[in-house]
């Protein structure tokens, strides 16, 4: 501040210099007496005279000093007479506007003034600010572990909060599957268990009845048994390795023989029809009356099954019953050398027709009985090789028998999805046999009395019946229809 005062200052004075040099400059024409009224003076205005020349109306005026003195009062003059020895004042060394003097009146200190005051404080200020610092810091230390402390708990309890959650939520689906097994074991007990038990009832009942039924049963056959049992057919003597061998030995009634094909296995009966087509016959399935339920499994199918013959009342078999003579003896029997089959079928009309193939040969089981025929004659249609005559293209193709693997409703060897359960020719067209995707013929399916039959009569829809597409079409269950092998030769 007391250098831009002083900066004032200078610049005040070399204008002042500047003025009074002009003033002495223009003395003499003070003196001069004025010649014109209308003359401007001197000091007075000056217009432009030159283009170039520019005029500021508000020219710049620095402001006059203003402040304290530079100086202290000016001291009393000393009384005349006798000197009097001053007694020196002592200075207060305080601010403030107060003087040091109280004589001197009040005047507001400088900036150096206030300089050393604020310096001889700052000494005290220092020592108290330093004295503060470490307050301050271990204030600072103690806030900060508070923080901490607070932050931890803070943590902890939203910690123990989010445990607190999980638990009640485990908790309550715990308790939702109690109270559900809760109200399913009351529902089971009040309502499950009694219908079991009343169910249970039910068929205790029943076997006690079939128990009785039994016993009474076995009780008549005791009474029958008490006299020694007679042969009803009585078997021939003559015997051989299939009915072509019997024939020619001597035994050319149609009736049940025993044949020995295999010396390793013991013999077994079969019927031989000695009459048609110059005999030689051996029956491996026939179907008259429905009497055998040929819906079988694989194994049954495999051994045989049903009766072989009975007596019409000549005193011997005679007559063909239902039966199947088992696949692996007729594997056996067709693999001894070449053989033809003859299948002869009844209408319920007494119309009658056939199918023979010069060549019929059984796979063994490891190949799952594989059929292979070939040398088609008849009037029945050639549907082991052709298929169905109803059917063309690809949907004929599904029909042919010849080279299919032997199915029954628990071993799918078809062609129509293979091992799926829900798509089984066996299980839906109600027998054992050669299927494809089904069959043009049935002979082993479910025996209907009457010939027609509709799809609601059949167990799933199907065209289940003994049926022989090429003669009677799907929906006709034939009366009867037999298969008979014997070893073919040309000559015969």
């Amino acid at each position: 501040m007391r250098t831009l005062l002083l900066l004032y200052l200078c610049v005040y004075t070399a204008w002042a210099q500047d003025n009074l040099d002009y003033d002495d400059y223009d003395t003499d024409s003070k003196s001069k007496p004025a010649e014109n009224a209308t003359e401007v003076g001197a000091r007075g205005h000056r217009p432009l005279t030159r283009g170039t020349d520019r005029y500021s109306p508000n020219r710049y005026v620095p402001p006059p000093i203003s402040g304290g003195s530079r100086y202290r009062g000016r001291p009393a003059p000393a009384p005349t007479g006798q000197p009097q020895e001053e007694e020196k004042v002592t200075q207060p060394d305080a601010g403030g506007c107060t003087h040091a003097s109280e004589e001197m009146g009040v005047l507001c200190p400088n900036g150096c003034e206030l300089k050393t005051t604020l310096l001889k404080q700052e000494k005290n200020v220092k020592m108290s600010i330093g004295e503060l610092k470490p307050q301050v810091d271990e204030l600072s230390r103690a806030s900060n572990n508070v923080y901490n402390y607070v932050n931890s708990m803070s943590n902890s309890l939203r910690e123990r909060q989010r445990v607190i959650n999980d638990n009640n939520r485990v908790v309550g689906q715990y308790s939702d599957n109690v109270e559900e097994q809760h109200a399913y074991i009351k529902e089971t007990v009040d309502t499950v268990f009694p219908s079991n038990i009343r169910v249970l009832q039910g068929v205790l009942e029943k076997i006690k009845l079939k128990i009785q039924k039994l016993e009474k049963a076995i009780h008549a056959q005791s009474e029958v048994c008490k006299e020694p049992c007679k042969t009803k057919c009585p078997i021939p003597v003559v015997s051989g390795k299939e009915c072509e061998d019997i024939f020619r030995r001597g035994g050319t009634d149609s009736q049940m023989y025993m044949v020995h094909p295999d010396t390793f296995y013991p013999p077994y009966k079969v019927f031989c029809d000695q009459t048609t087509q110059n005999g030689g016959w051996l029956l491996i399935q026939n179907r008259l009356d429905g009497s055998v339920d040929f819906g079988r499994r694989w194994d049954d199918y495999r051994r045989g099954f049903g009766n072989v013959a009975f007596d019409s009342g000549k005193g011997h078999c005679e007559t063909p019953s239902e039966y199947w003579l088992g696949n692996d003896r007729i594997s056996y029997l067709t693999k001894m050398g070449p053989t033809e089959v003859l299948i002869e079928m009844e209408d319920w009309s007494g119309a009658k027709v056939y199918a023979q193939y010069q060549q019929f040969t059984i796979q063994s089981d490891a190949s799952n009985f594989v059929l292979a025929v070939d040398g088609y004659s008849g009037n029945a249609g050639n549907s082991f090789m052709e298929g169905s005559s109803e059917l063309f293209g690809e949907n004929r193709t599904m029909t042919i028998h010849n080279g299919m693997m032997f199915s029954t409703y628990d071993k799918d060897n078809d062609n129509w999805n293979p091992g799926d359960p829900y798509t089984q020719c066996s299980r839906e067209d109600g027998g054992g046999w050669w299927y494809n995707r089904c069959h043009s013929a049935n002979p082993n399916g479910r025996y209907y009395i009457g010939g027609a039959y509709t799809k609601q009569m059949a167990k799933h829809g199907t065209d289940d019946g003994i049926v022989w597409m090429n003669w009677k079409g799907s929906w006709y269950s034939l009366k009867g229809i037999s298969m008979k092998i014997r070893p073919y030769f040309a000559s015969r």
